[in-house]
C-alpha cells in the first residue's frame, strides 16, 4: 500500500494517525454519553426480552409434547423435530460445579496460599482465547497473494514494513462487533473464562491506551474500546476475563523484540528502554482500568531474563495479587502453558493449561475454515482434563467483529453436550488410570530414536470424591470393562439420564463390565458414572 505524504508521525515514524485533539475530546465526552444512555437502554431492553424468553419458553414446552408426528409434512425438516434447542433452550446454564464466581471488584488481599489462587481455574477447565488485531484486515493476504503461515504473523512472514502496516488502520473499523454476543457465545459453549488479545506483536493496542496512541480507539475510524465493553460484559455474566499481552515481541517499537527488517538485530536494540516506556507501564494500566483480570497470558520470551521477567511480576501482584499468570513470561508463572496444541501424552503433575486453535490458525485468515468437529473438541476436553490441565480454545474474529459462524457452531454444540455431562469435567480430577491414553511402542522409533506414543481414544476418566466418571467415546456393543480397581461398585448409570437408573455390572474372568445398551445415549461422547465405596480409587 502506497504511504501517504500527509500523514502525522507515530514514535517519529510516517502514520496516517488520530483524530485532533479537540475533535478527539468532543469524542471522549459522546462516548461517555453514549455509552451511559445504550447502558440505561440495554438495562430496559433485556427486561422487555426476559418477559418475552419466559413466555416462549412455556409456547416451546406446550409443543414439546407434541411435536411434529409425520416426515410427510415437511419432509423430515420441521423445526419441530429438529435436535438443534431453541434460543431459550441455548441459553440455559451449564453446571459449574461449584465453582466460584467472577469478584465483582478487584481484591488487593493477597490470596492466602497458592491453592486458594487457583482455585477457579483448576474448577473451571475451559476457556476461550481470543486472537484479534489489525491482521484481520489483510485476513491472510498481502498485495493480492496469500502469506503462508499464522494470521496474526502476516507482518513478520510477508514481510510488512512497519509504514505500511500501519495504514490498515484505517481499514479497521469493526461496526459489528457486539461484546455481548461474544460472552454469551462463550458461555453458550461452557466456557468459564475469556483470554483476548489487547496486543498482539504487530504491537496493536485493542483498547484505548493513554502510554501509546497506537491503538483502537486513537488510530481507527471505530473509536471504540472493545476490551472495556467485553470486560463489562463478561461482569454482566459473571465470566471471568483475562488479557493476552506480547510482553517481548513488539514489530512496531524499534527497541521491541522480532522486527529486525525495519529496526535491525535485536541483540543491538535497547530492550529495556521499550519495556519500561510500553510494555510494563501498558501492563500496569491494563490492571487499573479493566476490573478483576483473572490471568495475563504473555508469549514468546525473546530477551526476557529473570530480572525482566520479575519487574512484570511486581507489577501484576501489586496491582492484582489474585491475577494469575501463565506460562510463558520469561520467569516462573502460577501453571504451566504448554506448546500450541500440544497435549501430554500422559498425564501430567501440576497446574497446566494448552493453547489451541479451532482451525489451523490463531488471527482470522479468510482460507482457513477447517473447523474442528464437535466430537473432535469434546475428546480433547476430556483428554485434557483427565490428565490435569485446562483447555484453552481459540476463535479468530473477522474485521467486521464477528467470530466466524463455523467455528460458533462447533463450540455451541460442545457446549449442548456440556449441558448434560458438565459434571465431569468441571471441578474434576485427573484419571487415577494410565492405561486408556495408550502406551510406547516396544518397536517403532521416531527421528530422534525415542519410542514412539501409541495413544488410544476408546475412553478418559475424570474423578470426584466417591465417582468416576468414564466418558466413552467407542461404547462396546457387550458392555464396557472397566479397569482394575479394588473399590466396592455402588451404582452405575449414565450421566445423561436424569433418573440415574442403574446399568447391571456383570463380572466376567475377573473383570468387571457395565452392561451398556447397544446403543449410546449420545453418539459423540457418552458419560458413564461409577460410585464407589470411598472418596479415592485403590488400586
Amino acid at each position: 500500500m502506497k504511504q501517504q505524504n500527509n500523514a502525522i508521525r507515530w514514535n517519529s515514524r510516517p502514520h496516517p494517525g488520530p483524530l485532533p485533539q479537540e475533535r478527539e475530546k468532543r469524542a471522549k465526552v459522546s462516548g461517555e454519553i453514549m455509552r451511559s444512555e445504550r447502558a440505561g437502554r440495554h438495562h430496559q431492553f433485556g427486561r422487555f426480552i426476559a418477559g418475552l424468553a419466559a413466555g416462549a419458553a412455556a409456547l416451546a414446552l406446550a409443543f414439546a409434547s407434541t411435536g411434529c408426528r409425520s416426515d410427510s409434512c415437511c419432509g423430515g425438516s420441521c423445526t419441530m423435530n429438529s435436535p438443534a434447542p431453541t434460543a431459550e433452550k441455548e441459553h440455559l446454564p451449564i453446571p459449574g460445579a461449584g465453582i466460584a464466581e467472577a469478584p465483582a471488584t478487584v481484591n488487593k488481599t493477597p490470596p492466602a496460599s497458592h491453592d486458594e489462587k487457583m482455585d477457579w481455574f483448576r474448577d473451571g477447565k475451559y476457556g476461550l482465547f481470543i486472537h484479534w488485531g489489525l491482521y484481520c484486515v489483510p485476513a491472510g493476504e498481502w498485495n493480492g497473494r496469500p502469506i503462508p503461515g499464522l494470521g496474526e504473523w502476516i507482518m513478520h512472514n510477508a514481510p510488512i514494513a512497519v509504514t505500511n502496516y500501519e495504514q490498515l488502520t484505517n481499514q479497521f473499523n469493526p461496526v459489528k462487533f457486539n461484546a455481548e454476543e461474544w460472552v454469551q457465545m462463550a458461555e453458550d459453549a461452557g466456557m468459564k473464562y475469556i483470554v483476548i488479545t489487547s496486543k498482539h506483536h504487530d504491537g496493536f493496542a485493542m483498547y484505548h491506551s493513554s502510554v501509546s496512541k497506537y491503538n483502537i480507539y486513537d488510530a481507527t475510524p471505530f473509536h471504540r474500546d472493545p476490551i472495556k465493553e467485553l470486560s463489562e460484559a463478561c461482569a454482566r455474566h459473571h465470566m471471568r476475563f483475562g488479557f493476552y499481552y506480547s510482553q517481548a515481541q513488539d514489530w512496531h517499537e524499534p527497541n521491541g523484540a522480532g522486527n529486525t527488517n525495519d529496526f535491525g538485530p535485536d541483540e543491538k536494540k535497547n530492550f529495556d528502554i521499550y519495556l519500561q516506556g510500553k510494555a510494563e507501564p501498558q501492563v500496569r494500566e491494563l490492571l487499573q482500568n479493566y476490573g478483576p483480570v483473572c490471568l495475563i497470558w504473555f508469549d514468546t520470551p525473546r530477551m526476557m531474563t529473570k530480572d525482566r521477567g520479575q519487574r512484570f511480576v511486581n507489577i501484576v501482584q501489586g496491582e492484582q495479587p489474585w491475577t494469575l499468570i501463565d506460562g510463558r513470561l520469561g520467569t516462573a508463572g502460577d501453571y504451566v502453558s504448554t506448546g500450541d496444541n500440544a497435549i501430554p501424552d500422559t498425564d501430567k503433575e501440576g497446574d497446566w493449561e494448552t493453547p489451541a486453535t479451532i482451525n489451523h490458525t490463531w488471527g482470522f485468515k479468510k482460507d482457513d475454515t477447517d473447523w474442528k468437529s464437535p466430537g473432535e473438541v469434546t475428546f480433547k476436553l476430556m483428554d485434557i482434563v483427565s490428565k490435569g490441565g485446562n483447555y484453552l480454545l481459540n476463535v479468530g474474529p473477522t474485521s467486521e467483529g464477528i467470530i466466524p459462524p463455523g467455528s460458533q457452531a462447533t463450540l455451541r454444540s460442545v457446549g449442548r453436550w456440556l449441558r448434560v455431562n458438565g459434571e465431569a469435567v468441571y471441578g474434576a480430577g485427573r484419571s487415577p488410570f494410565t492405561e486408556e491414553f495408550g502406551e510406547y511402542s516396544a518397536h517403532l522409533k521416531d527421528r530422534t530414536n525415542n519410542p514412539i506414543f501409541l495413544s488410544r481414544a476408546d475412553w478418559r476418566c475424570t474423578t470426584k470424591p466417591g465417582k468416576l466418571y468414564f466418558t466413552v467415546f467407542k461404547l462396546p456393543r457387550d458392555g464396557f470393562d472397566l479397569p482394575p480397581f479394588k473399590n466396592e461398585i455402588k451404582k452405575a448409570y449414565f450421566l445423561a439420564d436424569p433418573k440415574h437408573e442403574s446399568i447391571p455390572i456383570e463380572t466376567i474372568n475377573g473383570v468387571r463390565v457395565v452392561k451398556t445398551p447397544r446403543y449410546a445415549p449420545d453418539p459423540m461422547a457418552s458419560v458413564v458414572v461409577v460410585e464407589i465405596e470411598g472418596d479415592k480409587v485403590e488400586k
